[in-house]
């Protein structure tokens, strides 16, 4: 795909006001949508509240300013949720800050290779796998908050979290766990009656009163306030990360998987938005707008952002058609950072936690589970199992990477079952097979036709060439290649060991209707030179004719010879 550069400048050709309308309204609604999730998923991504912000506004910003997609708007997500308590863990805030610029420096360049294509080629069972894994590590991060456990630093791994909370079962508190609950069910419920309302926004209006009533009884419940104290209200200073060869190959694993899953979930977003406009997005030039995007917020301290489905579906079904919506929704929320983050002190905890706990849930997929369960091969649900289970216990990275393993196993076994040879039988003397099937092509004596279907490659090649075999009598095999679609070298190698094996026998090698690919092949590593031009036809006729020319001519130089 050629990239056409960003959406916002061919967006611009035919502009309306009316249209500048919608997008405003747009971006205001996805504004008040992106508040509380941006705070919630940087609180769980082992940052303060206020990066969240920072991403909406830095991130956002750019992704819709460079990005590929009309709609699509940027934010920090579920997906990077585990990845980037990882980093915080291990390397701390200046080791993220490297990691987003290295991720953003790596999708930059994937989108300049033109790779964004490749990513649509992971197979569903990996995503699902994988994201059900992401969802498995925000939900086992939020069970602190929501029953108010009393308890140190939340460990890493997702089994070390459940452990430590088991030792602190007896912990829990009560007044905290109500409020969880109590944002649970507007959560649930208000989409029923208000759809159009911000469950996520209603549920802290509703349970942040419901707190400070508590407090004034003297009940204490987890805030903002009470665990990071004042929340900044200005404009993020721009920083240059502290780089050092040593951190940065350190952070560099890390930072790719930040990379592949920026990519990933971006590009899906950008595929969901497609088809609810019936567009289709530039998906190089988002990754390089992406790209651009985590190298700010690395400079600016924010979270790294991605493309986000929810905010980029509400502007879409708010009117929303262009980057503009996303520029607005940047706005807004800087507005809110600067002029109401006092007040984002007193949202409760235990609420950002049963948001959270309800994002898992959407994106554990568990219905799509139980469906391949039922109906997909076992062999993909082992898949999906799989890499579920090796993004809980290892990480996400190693989870797509088994996945992508295993896939590509399985795929390879499928295609030895795709490929097949058949040998032609010469039924000349059956008048009434020949009556129906008037295709039918007569052999000519002492030649044999074997005919291949589909790809011939390292996987399928051994088996193929061994189920060629012929008679003492022969002198002439004829290879049908019309349905191989493509050939590689190790098929070439078993190719020249038949040559070889027809030149001792003294047969000759004849090919029919070589297809562009496999005779390039063919005739580029010289295997054409050797099995010589002229046995080359461009058709099974041709090749018939030229296989009794060959046992003519044979016999005529043995009675020569035999004369003599």
């Amino acid at each position: 795909m050629k990239t056409k550069g960003p959406k916002l400048f061919t967006s611009m050709k035919g502009y309306t006001t009316k249209q500048l309308t919608k997008d405003i309204v747009a971006g205001i609604l996805v504004a008040i949508i992106a508040f509380p999730l941006s705070v919630a998923l940087a609180i769980s991504s082992g940052m303060s509240p206020e990066t969240g912000l920072y991403s909406a506004i830095i991130g956002g910003f750019f992704v819709s300013a460079f990005g590929g997609s009309k709609v699509n708007i940027g934010g920090v997500t579920a997906a990077t949720v585990m990845t980037v308590f990882t980093i915080i863990e291990e390397f701390g805030l200046a080791g993220l800050a490297v990691a987003s610029v290295i991720a953003g420096l790596i999708l930059i360049l994937l989108g300049i290779l033109k790779a964004g294509v490749l990513l649509r080629y992971i197979p569903r069972t990996i995503t699902l796998g994988f994201t059900a894994g992401i969802a498995m590590g925000i939900f086992s991060g939020q069970l602190k908050s929501f029953f108010g456990l009393s308890m140190g630093a939340i460990p890493v791994k997702v089994l070390d979290k459940f452990a430590a909370y088991a030792k602190v079962i007896t912990t829990i508190d009560i007044p905290t766990l109500a409020i969880g609950l109590l944002a649970m069910v507007v959560l649930i419920i208000l989409p029923k009656f208000l759809p159009k309302v911000p469950n996520s926004l209603a549920a802290i209006l509703v349970t942040t009163p419901v707190v400070l009533l508590l407090k004034a009884k003297g009940i204490e419940v987890a805030t903002i306030k009470s665990v990071y104290g004042e929340l900044p209200s200005h404009f993020p200073i721009p920083k240059l990360p502290e780089f050092s060869w040593q951190l940065i190959v350190d952070v560099f694993p890390s930072a790719v998987t930040l990379a592949i899953l920026i990519a990933i979930v971006s590009l899906l977003a950008c595929v969901v938005t497609d088809g609810l406009m019936g567009e289709r997005h530039d998906s190089n030039q988002e990754l390089i707008g992406e790209g651009i995007a985590n190298i700010f917020c690395g400079i600016f301290g924010a979270a790294p952002v991605a493309g986000a489905v929810a905010r980029a579906s509400n502007s879409v079904k708010s009117g929303g058609r262009t980057p503009i919506a996303g520029i607005v929704h940047s706005i807004v929320v800087t507005i809110i950072l600067l002029c109401m983050m006092p007040l984002a002190g007193y949202i409760p905890m235990p609420t950002l936690a049963a948001i959270l706990i309800l994002v898992a849930y959407n994106m554990s997929n568990w219905r799509e589970f139980v469906y391949m369960a039922k109906h997909a091969p076992k062999s993909d649900f082992t898949v999906l199992i799989i890499t579920f289970i090796t993004g809980v216990v290892f990480d996400l990275l190693t989870a797509v990477e088994v996945g992508v393993f295993l896939s590509a196993i399985l795929f390879l076994g499928r295609m030895t079952n795709v490929t097949s040879i058949r040998r032609w039988t010469n039924l000349k003397d059956d008048e009434q097979y020949r009556a129906r099937h008037p295709e039918y092509k007569e052999i000519p004596k002492h030649t044999l036709v074997y005919e291949i279907e589909g790809p011939i490659f390292f996987a399928t090649v051994d088996n193929l060439i061994e189920q060629i075999v012929w008679k003492d009598t022969t002198r002439v095999v004829i290879v049908r290649m019309r349905n191989v679609s493509t050939l590689d070298i190790t098929a070439i190698r078993a190719l020249e060991n038949l040559l070889t094996l027809c030149q001792k026998k003294q047969v000759t090698l004849v090919f029919s209707h070589a297809l562009k690919q496999p005779y390039d092949v063919m005739k580029k590593s010289k295997f054409v030179d050797k099995v010589g031009a002229e046995h080359f036809l461009p058709n099974i006729d041709a090749a018939l004719e030229h296989a009794e020319a060959i046992v003519v001519e044979e016999k005529r130089r043995r009675m020569e010879a035999e004369q003599k």
